[in-house]
């Protein structure tokens, strides 16, 4: 596995339509030019040169429209959505962000019943619109419990929608905005498409100062009959939380893409500048600062595709995907975090500049892990599935990596969204056990001392009670995931060891600091802190693998790409 490199790229994992989709795509942004994206990124101005593009191939049509409703090349294939993700954040969140805002909006419609909405749908993503999701509102943000948008019936098959819907992209020009809102009389969920542009429809205002449109909208006594209903009761409430699942896995997809192009960036500035008589990229600091950036960016990227493999694979009776999507989410754009602030440790003021890609990247990368509400939440998430994770393995198939050009029809039939804690998962030792490096040996004993910690050494009730330490525990659990999904990807991508030994570099040193944080709790018990001081490991250090690295992986990019001025 590679980073992108959009002048090199040429997609010969993907069939030919699709291959033309990512080509076009890239040739669009790099005709545009730098100088033209950035001033559109300061001037504000809304993307309608991209819309105008994906209208005149199709763009949306092919990969958002299931085959079932589609023509001859149209599906839903996670993989390809993921090269497409890459590409639109690779140029600038604004383009992804209409993008993931109309895959959002089309969830409701795609898992509902209502056939008529369906076929309409097809059309109009022929007709190159896009779409919008109406779910969160100003005053309770996503607490879908507290929605205030409601649909009361005038008479049989009649009624009218009154209620407003807050931090909605796209929903200034939308051909259907999927608004989720309660029956006035019962409180019934219920899912309900609306047109941007119908006089009873309000956008408000735009509540971002950004090139995106990030709508304030509200219904007046807005029309709506049965035709207009997607889903009704508990596949309403399901419908809104998978369809979190299958977009916001996009999140990490954006991360990678603005990260890789700051990194290209940052190392051509960096290997070209001279201070005190030494190219900055002689420094050692420098290196490691590089070094490290390029293993966390290669680890997300592992991890990401490794995911959408087993999303693609996922059945009623295989749910591991629900692990693994909200780390998309929340680890792998916190670790875009990171890696923008190492860049930006190494070309300081540079990374400021208003002609730098780097300072959209800066600003961006923030609002990703933000965007499926926080952190905190993906994370309470992904601590219901710790104790069947690490102590109740179970056994499935082994997941191919999954490229094939098929429709992921499960995605919109997943069914009902209770029962995480029941998941069950194979046992990750057997990624762990697969290969034998310095660094992978240590990560597998702080990994032992973590087990021992939750087996012996348990939360109790009051510190089961505390977020913080909490979330401490489960970043802990999280880089166990992490580093089992990036050894499968590596065997399926043949990385090679060198590389792998270099990620697993910083893994252990993360792993020392959540233990140090955990240790440093007002709460933590004696044993507890025992425990965590076995967990605090310091990698090996290997300088030919790091020279290595250096020479061939990291240096080596310095002239690797330059977006077209």
């Amino acid at each position: 596995m590679k980073l992108l490199n959009p002048k090199s790229e040429r997609f010969e994992h993907l069939d030919e339509p699709s291959r033309q989709i990512m080509l076009k795509t890239i040739a669009f942004f790099e005709n545009k030019g730098k100088a033209r994206l950035k001033h559109d990124d300061h001037e504000r101005v809304w993307y309608r040169d991209f819309l105008d593009f994906l209208k005149e191939n199709q763009i949306f049509s092919s990969l958002l429209t299931p085959t079932a409703y589609g023509g001859k090349n149209c599906r839903w294939d996670t993989a390809r959505n993921c090269d497409f993700s890459e590409i639109l954040g690779f140029y600038g969140l604004p383009y992804w962000y209409t993008w993931q805002v109309t895959i959002l909006g089309l969830g409701p419609i795609w898992m509902g019943k209502n056939e008529a909405v369906k076929q309409k749908t097809a059309q109009l993503l022929k007709d190159g619109e896009i779409f919008a999701f109406g779910l969160s509102e100003k005053e309770h943000g996503a607490d879908l419990y507290a929605s205030e948008m409601t649909l009361t019936e005038i008479k049989a098959g009649e009624y009218r929608a009154d209620g407003g819907k807050y931090y909605i992209g796209n929903a200034n020009e939308a051909a259907l905005v999927s608004t989720f809102g309660k029956m006035a009389d019962s409180d019934e969920y219920v899912f309900f498409a609306v047109n941007s542009q119908h006089p009873n429809y309000e956008c408000v205002k735009n509540v971002v100062n950004s090139q995106n449109y990030v709508a304030q909208y509200a219904l007046h006594s807005y029309p709506i009959t049965d035709g207009d209903i997607l889903t009704r009761g508990q596949q309403a409430w399901d419908s809104s939380l998978n369809t979190i699942n299958v977009g916001k896995f996009n999140l990490g997809w954006a991360s990678i893409g603005i990260c890789t192009h700051a990194f290209y960036e940052a190392i051509r500035h960096a290997a070209n500048r001279k201070l005190f008589s030494h190219y900055v990229t002689d420094f050692p600091h420098v290196k490691q600062l590089f070094t490290d950036a390029y293993a966390r960016l290669l680890a997300m990227k592992l991890f990401a595709s490794r995911a959408a493999d087993y999303m693609r694979s996922a059945s009623a009776t295989d749910r591991r995907y629900l692990l693994y999507n909200p780390m998309v989410k929340m680890k792998v754009t916190t670790q875009g975090e990171e890696v923008i602030n190492l860049l930006w440790d190494v070309i300081a003021a540079k990374g400021f500049e208003k002609d730098m890609y780097f300072e959209m990247a800066a600003r961006d990368i923030r609002a990703l892990p933000k965007l499926e509400g926080t952190v905190h939440v993906n994370m309470a998430l992904i601590i219901k599935f710790m104790a069947n994770f690490f102590f109740n393995p179970d056994v499935f198939p082994e997941i191919p990596g999954r490229t094939d050009p098929v429709n992921d029809d499960f995605l919109f039939n997943q069914g009902p969204t209770k029962g995480l804690g029941k998941i069950r998962f194979h046992d990750f030792q057997m990624a762990y056990s697969r290969l034998s490096l310095p660094n992978i040996e240590i990560f597998k004993a702080q990994i032992e001392v973590l087990k021992t910690f939750l087996a012996t050494a348990t939360p109790s009730a009051e510190q089961a009670k505390d977020i913080d330490f909490l979330l401490i525990v489960g970043e802990l659990f999280t880089l166990v995931v992490y580093g089992q999904l990036i050894l499968e990807n590596a065997a399926i991508q043949v990385v090679e060891n060198d590389m792998i030994d270099q990620i697993f570099d910083f893994m252990v040193r993360d792993f020392s600091k959540f233990a140090l944080q955990l240790y440093s709790k007002p709460s933590s018990t004696q044993k507890q802190m025992d425990l965590c001081l076995q967990m605090i490991q310091k990698p090996v250090v290997n300088s030919d693998r790091f020279e290595k690295i250096w020479i061939d992986k990291v240096y080596a990019l310095k002239e690797a790409y330059q977006m077209n001025e």
